[in-house]
């Protein structure tokens, strides 16, 4: 089984498509576990409204509230109430194909020596096609999307003290531990604007806009995981 993960904070408004994606998965062998992250918007109206949908198709929907305190937080408190033998974190503005579950899954399963599969995905009219799994360059530079299917038993819980990066965080943690991941090379997800990925701006701004707020963010919280990686600036 897999466990769907969703860390959210007053995403009413998004997390429908997210949700109605999850129920037109062509795999339906999954457990949903959503984790309030103290929202103050319609969220609890609309989860509502989903748990009767899982519901009618026997699907385990766990809504689990909490005080804020943040997305690893809250993706660790979800992975810790959750019993799938594979897990995966999605953000309320992620909207998956429906062979998505599918295709991860088989992959794993036919590459027994990989610990979590990506895939290629779209934030926007922008694709992300990504490359094959290569640990060099994942300790040069973040690639691989944290809504990667991932085996349970590799999964070593998200740093809560890391603020930004977090999934390239949580790659090279596993890579250190020898788990390794496998892509998939077809979009399987979209990201909407406006959430998690929306501080996204061009590569050429890294070189010639130096100075933007959140430039001198990204470079910050690039120092920050090389350090405790021990890895070259």
């Amino acid at each position: 089984m897999i466990s769907i993960i969703i860390p959210v904070w007053n995403q009413a408004g998004k997390i429908r498509k997210c949700l109605d994606s999850i129920l037109e998965q062509s795999f339906l062998g999954f457990e949903v576990v959503v984790v309030d992250d103290e929202s103050t918007d319609d969220l609890n109206i609309v989860l509502d409204e989903y748990e009767v949908k899982f519901q009618e198709k026997n699907i385990d929907f766990l809504v689990i509230h909490q005080e804020n305190q943040g997305p690893q937080a809250a993706r660790n408190r979800g992975f810790f109430n959750s019993k799938g033998k594979y897990v995966i974190f999605l953000d309320a503005d992620i909207m998956m194909k429906p062979d998505m579950l599918e295709k991860m899954l088989n992959v794993l399963k036919e590459n027994l020596d990989r610990s979590y599969v990506y895939s290629a995905h779209k934030f926007g009219f922008k694709t992300f096609k990504l490359w094959k799994f290569n640990a060099e360059k994942l300790r040069e530079m973040p690639y691989i999307h944290t809504s990667s299917l991932i085996r349970r038993e590799h999964f070593p819980g998200f740093d809560e003290n890391i603020k930004r990066l977090q999934d390239w965080d949580l790659w090279l943690t596993m890579l250190e531990k020898g788990h390794t991941g496998i892509w998939i090379p077809e979009v399987l997800f979209q990201v909407s604007a406006g959430g998690t990925m929306s501080a996204w701006i061009p590569s050429f701004a890294y070189k010639l806009l130096p100075f933007l707020p959140k430039v001198k963010k990204y470079k910050k919280a690039v120092e920050i995981i090389k350090n405790k990686h021990k890895l070259e600036p």
